[in-house]
């Protein structure tokens, strides 16, 4: 049975999820599985001569290799590192902020996997950061270029919040996008400001020279050393002929709708995380859901980010809540 989605591609329904990992042992084997192929290896030297089944509440190997001959487990060496949540809740966690498009809150997490709404929280933006391993590499093209803005309306916010900056984008912070026409590949940053550096300096990051760029008709792009053709939004131009950004526009659609109605809010210092996120759950959709999966648990290895780090760069004071 396939959960609703593309035609050609084969989905799970919650009822399978939850046989496939009916107990913490059936989770662990399925991401030993995809991490290692079968084979467990050391994540610090690399070697498969390791010895299995250590006698250990957490750990599952020990490195033969290695001076110290350190014990390590599945989690060890990814963004699971040093988390007391259980594989069971990794794993169907997974599942759901794979297959929901539009994001899934710590909230919802919480209540669906019965941990605390803090650990929801940590456990998404772990998943988020392993979105930061995802392949980067330069687009042929044709790519359209677009940027969009996120934060709250001027006249909704607080008397000492407000920016006294004009309308439009005072006070939101900005992400620039790119998406590969050829290959339905989508990139993005959270830029800090979107001067003619900063924007012409990620779209020569991510094509090559013979690219053809399209963009709407921000000065920011003039000049810019790549073969360029632009719409005119601002008199209501949205094609012409090949010229046009609606595959961006369309992403920007999704990501806005996520942050209206499920995220409410994104905070400034992690909003380039959330943009990963989105680009790359775009960028596999065409996989099937356990692909999907597998290809996340790819990216975990080799990223990790503590809880003190997240609440450092999320401005809380210790112990405060988190709200994402």
């Amino acid at each position: 049975m396939s959960a609703p989605g593309k035609h050609h591609r084969k989905g799970l329904t919650l009822l399978e999820i939850a046989d496939k990992f009916r107990d913490n042992d059936d989770a662990k084997a399925w991401l030993a599985q995809e991490r290692w192929g079968g084979t467990p290896r050391c994540p610090y030297c690399g070697t498969d001569n390791v010895q299995r089944d250590v006698k250990h509440p957490t750990m599952d190997y020990r490195c033969r290799e290695c001076n110290k001959r350190p014990m390590f487990s599945v989690k060890t060496g990814t963004v699971m590192e040093r988390s007391k949540i259980s594989y069971r809740c990794w794993a169907i966690g997974l599942y759901l902020f794979t297959t929901n498009l539009k994001g899934v809150s710590s909230m919802r997490l919480h209540r669906e996997l019965g941990i605390g709404q803090k650990a929801a929280w940590f456990l998404l933006q772990r998943l988020r950061k392993a979105f930061e391993s995802c392949p980067d590499d330069p687009f042929a093209g044709p790519v359209e270029v677009d940027e969009a803005y996120f934060g709250g309306k001027e006249r909704t916010k607080h008397h000492d919040a407000k920016q006294h900056a004009g309308r439009g984008t005072a006070g939101k912070s900005a992400v620039v996008g790119i998406k590969d026409r050829s290959t339905n590949t989508i990139a993005v940053k959270a830029v800090p400001n979107t001067t003619k550096d900063t924007l012409q300096g990620f779209v020569t990051d991510h094509t090559g020279t013979g690219t053809q760029v399209f963009t709407d008709e921000s000065t920011s792009y003039s000049g810019l050393p790549r073969k360029h053709a632009t719409v005119n939004h601002s008199a209501l131009e949205f094609v012409r002929g090949e010229a046009h950004t609606n595959g961006m526009e369309s992403f920007w659609a999704t990501f806005k709708r996520a942050h209206k109605g499920v995220y409410h809010k994104f905070s400034k210092k992690h909003l380039g995380r959330y943009a990963y996120e989105f680009a790359g759950r775009h960028n596999i959709r065409d996989l099937d859901t356990i692909q999907q999966m597998g290809t996340i648990v790819g990216w975990m290895v080799g990223q990790r980010i503590r809880y003190v780090e997240l609440i450092a760069e999320n401005g809380l004071p210790s112990g405060a809540r988190p709200v994402t």
